[in-house]
């Protein structure tokens, strides 16, 4: 049986923008079952290396390809609806008013603030997609009046109506309180379930985050590759220390991991 291709692949990608070189040559494959998180701090070129995989950023030099489709011989647009994003740039353009089904149900062709009422057959589905993200009784309220927490479910949700071959989350904690992060990173841990044949990224940087779903992490440092490979393998004291430029205390528990510095 001939082998399916990588869900993505991306190598030597160089990205430069007036002057400035912001990724510098990095090498990085996902493959069918892995699940990745792109661990990095501020400014180590994590959201520009999304804006390649998502066709918004065009490679100054090396190649990248998802799904088998190879950008500048293949019609990004319709890439992007195979690929479930769910991110700050999706929730900037959501209208407060939007009722959380319409948000989800606008998954299915890619659209953000629906312009006509989308069929009985895509709400079915959107309304599921709610209940098995454990919030369907939000259907009808507007997305301006969810709660931070409601709000990643939903988009979560939009994300994952399509039926994605890849599913990529950037920053999702960002603005949870402690609780509802909690129940967040219990929802992180059961998304294979919801999404079977789905590949997750998680794109953070927080190692707390990273639960035992995870089977893989790229550490991105100053817009290079530092390492990458199977988690055990890749999160130890001195890569992470050398990460975010510190010493550190890195702990490990059956929920997951944490960090300190010090």
């Amino acid at each position: 049986m001939k082998p399916l291709p990588p869900v993505l692949e991306v190598a030597r990608l160089r990205i430069a923008r007036e002057g400035k070189v912001i990724l510098k040559g990095v090498d990085w494959t996902v493959r069918a079952g892995e699940h990745w998180v792109l661990l990095g701090p501020n400014g180590s070129g994590k959201s520009s290396l999304l804006a390649a995989l998502t066709g918004y950023f065009a490679p100054t030099a090396g190649r990248v390809s998802v799904l088998g489709e190879t950008f500048g011989r293949s019609d990004w647009r319709e890439l992007r609806r195979r690929i479930g994003l769910a991110g700050p740039s999706i929730a900037a353009m959501v209208r407060p008013a939007e009722p959380a089904l319409h948000v989800v149900a606008g998954g299915v062709d890619g659209v953000i603030n629906l312009w006509r009422r989308p069929s009985a057959a895509v709400l079915a589905r959107a309304r599921r997609m709610l209940r098995q993200l454990k919030v369907g009784a939000l259907a009808s309220r507007p997305y301006g009046h969810l709660s931070q927490g409601e709000r990643q479910r939903v988009l979560i949700a939009r994300a994952l109506i399509g039926r994605p071959a890849l599913l990529i989350l950037d920053e999702p904690c960002a603005g949870l309180d402690p609780a509802a992060r909690a129940d967040f990173l219990a929802l992180l841990q059961r998304l294979p379930q919801v999404a079977a044949g789905t590949s997750i990224v998680l794109v953070t940087h927080h190692v707390e985050e990273i639960v035992p779903v995870f089977t893989h992490a790229l550490l991105l440092r100053n817009g290079a590759k530092q390492a990458a490979g199977p988690v055990a393998e890749v999160l130890r004291r001195p890569q992470l220390a050398r990460l975010f430029g510190r010493p550190v205390v890195l702990g490990k528990t059956r929920a997951g991991w944490s960090l300190r510095t010090r």
